[in-house]
């Protein structure tokens, strides 16, 4: 009887162990799982472009073009609308629950609404001050919050009656946003090197916190369970800060000219989209004060912004060929890019390897 106890015990174990061993070696390959471009849809057009707004009710890419808005259908790779009179256009924001998606207009300093299923403009709201950038929506708050750039604020939405409630002065250029689960509004700011931490529920200023090592930061991603903040900066480095507090627990080496992060909080996966070197620096979070850059995957120079799905894990990107040389500079325009080839505007989509 001990002698047959024994061996059961044994066997128990042996099989505890196994399910333990695979349950390590299956996280170890989604930790070290690598990305690749799966699919190109090209575009046309021969206009810049700044954010990508991604739809994931509807499967909808939204593309930011100087001007106006390209809509593609991320299931087929064709585009099905374009959104006009969008002067100066920057970011997305998606409220589900009303089908509005809301669009900035830098230069024009107004807010478009577009009803998602039909992607027609119904109305146009006046910004809460100049320049318009960043846009985020805040579910629980029933808000959308605005980065303004010219006058270092940042403005408060309310969705049901679409008129500007509050402006907070957040003393430097305004980025990209970022909210935890707890009432806490965060932004990047750009030429201070630093995160702003508000209150969306009063729309108060409650910290600046500075960022060592990182210069002009820009696209700011959170992970709200581990309550970590992940801003990208143009120095090539990812800063890592705990939202609680604002102490920067880590600096990871990225990708150049990134103006964008994302977190996939299945994958536990941050993303930069680096525009200079054209590469997605992957990067695992092996726990909250711990970080493993996993790769630096190829993309296309130029690339500089993105959108998560996470349900799929994809991120979709944009870029196309430049002419050799800027045109001339001119008062208007002192420090222009290279054009855009005419038909090389392309979408790419990068999705982790089976």
């Amino acid at each position: 009887m001990k002698l047959k106890c024994i061996v059961k015990a044994v066997a128990a174990a042996g099989l505890a162990s196994a399910l333990l061993s695979g349950m390590a070696n299956a996280a170890q390959d989604a930790r070290h799982g690598q990305f690749e471009i799966t699919q190109r849809y090209t575009l046309g057009g021969t206009d810049r472009w700044d954010y990508l707004g991604y739809d994931l009710v509807r499967h909808h890419l939204f593309i930011s073009r100087s001007s106006h808005v390209q809509v593609m259908d991320t299931n087929t790779g064709k585009q099905i609308g374009d959104i006009a009179n969008t002067d100066g256009v920057h970011g997305f924001a998606f409220v589900q629950e009303r089908k509005l998606g809301f669009i900035t207009n830098g230069h024009a300093d107004t807010i478009t609404v577009v009803d998602l299923d039909t992607l027609k403009p119904v109305d146009t709201i006046k910004a809460g001050g100049p320049d318009p950038d960043a846009i985020m929506y805040v579910p629980a708050l029933k808000r959308l919050y605005t980065s303004n750039g010219h006058d270092k604020s940042v403005s408060a939405i309310d969705v049901v009656t679409r008129k500007v409630v509050a402006t907070m002065p957040v003393g430097g250029k305004p980025e990209s946003l970022a909210a935890d689960n707890h009432g806490h509004l965060f932004v990047a700011i750009e030429d201070k090197g630093e995160i702003v931490e508000m209150s969306a529920r009063s729309n108060k200023v409650f910290a600046h916190w500075p960022l060592t090592h990182c210069e002009e930061p820009s696209g700011l991603a959170i992970d709200t369970t581990a309550n970590r903040l992940f801003a990208v900066c143009a120095n090539n480095e990812m800063a890592v800060v705990d939202a609680r507090s604002g102490r920067q627990v880590a600096e990871l080496p990225i990708g150049g000219h990134p103006d964008a992060a994302a977190f996939d909080p299945v994958l536990k996966t941050v993303f930069s989209s680096n525009g200079a070197d054209g590469t997605l620096t992957v990067v695992h979070e092996d726990d909250p004060d711990h970080y493993t850059v996993l790769e630096n995957m190829s993309t296309q120079e130029g690339a500089k912004t993105m959108a998560l799905d996470a349900s799929t894990h994809r991120v979709y990107l944009v870029s196309s060929k430049f002419a050799r040389a800027p045109a001339a500079a001119t008062p208007a325009d002192p420090h222009p890019h290279p054009s855009v080839v005419a038909d090389t505007f392309n979408v790419l989509i990068a999705q982790r390897k089976p």
